[in-house]
């Protein structure tokens, strides 16, 4: 999949998008929730030329709670349950969780039941970990993520059992081609960058006093490798990867939106500490 793809769909949808006035939507509030850390004792493949051999970093793993008017949509579901309390250990990847997202999710009132889209930035395990958790929530996923996870391979760093209500369980698929204008009013739009996965998408969010936020999913991992144009070895497409880089610092820039990067911790305080929301 290469990226002079979609470019026109993609354009008309942000262009509708910013045409719509934010005072026709509803309120709109941002939770970051704590989904984990990684401890990579190797990061050497956080760059396929080098850049990171020998050196270790610490991930954050953020996953977000968007309310739309009445609505709940729930942004990456975060590492799996069962890494609860697991101590950080010497392995080459070592992730742990200190809360799961139900507890977290009481704390501001939510019940699992009450979120009707889990939208996922990409079929990796750190970022669906939890989605059973949700089954009635209708899964937004890029169409050539659920076309990967439909094939008889499972994808590298995939646990089709985490997606078991979605992949086997009849529960409700939205595969989306492109950008996705979520609530028809330009508050919420699901971005297409291809490259980490072959449908791995960011989420843009335009709140009312901040102002617009982009949520990068895994097209980068840390700030410094805008700059560097680190590309995963992971990753399912290099030339994709590099034209998504490109894509989402230029629509922050046009946008004037503040770009977070999920899992560098130093973007941790960019949005309000849990339980406070941004609006």
């Amino acid at each position: 999949m290469h990226i002079p793809w979609r470019a026109l769909g993609a354009v008309f949808v942000l262009a509708l998008a910013a045409s719509r006035s934010n005072a026709a939507a509803p309120e709109i509030s941002l939770w970051r929730l704590n989904c984990g850390e990684i401890q990579m004792n190797d990061a050497s493949p956080l760059s396929d030329t080098g850049a990171y051999a020998g050196q270790s970093r610490r991930l954050s793993n953020g996953c977000y709670l968007v309310r739309h008017g009445n609505d709940y949509l729930l942004w990456d579901a975060g590492l799996p349950a069962a890494l609860l309390g697991k101590p950080v250990d010497a392995q080459p990847i070592s992730p742990t969780l200190a809360a799961d997202l139900p507890s977290q999710l009481a704390k501001v009132g939510v019940r699992p039941d009450q979120i009707s889209r889990l939208a996922i930035s990409h079929y990796h395990f750190d970022h669906v970990g939890q989605a059973a958790a949700f089954p009635k929530a209708t899964l937004l996923i890029g169409a050539g993520d659920w076309a990967a996870l439909q094939a008889g391979k499972t994808p590298f760093g995939a646990d089709k059992a985490l997606l078991a209500p979605w992949l086997t369980g009849g529960a409700r698929v939205d595969p989306i081609e492109g950008d996705r204008d979520v609530f028809g009013d330009g508050s919420v739009v699901i971005l297409a960058m291809p490259g980490h996965t072959p449908g791995a998408t960011a989420l843009l969010v335009r709140l009312h006093e901040r102002g617009p936020v982009i949520l990068s999913g895994d097209v980068v991992h840390l700030e410094a490798q805008w700059a560097a144009q680190a590309v995963p070895t992971w990753n399912s497409e290099r030339a994709d990867s590099l034209a998504s880089m490109d894509r989402l610092q230029k629509l922050a820039a046009t946008l004037k939106a503040r770009l977070i990067v999920q899992h560098d911790p130093a973007d941790i305080d960019v949005l309000a500490r849990f339980p406070l929301a941004s609006r």
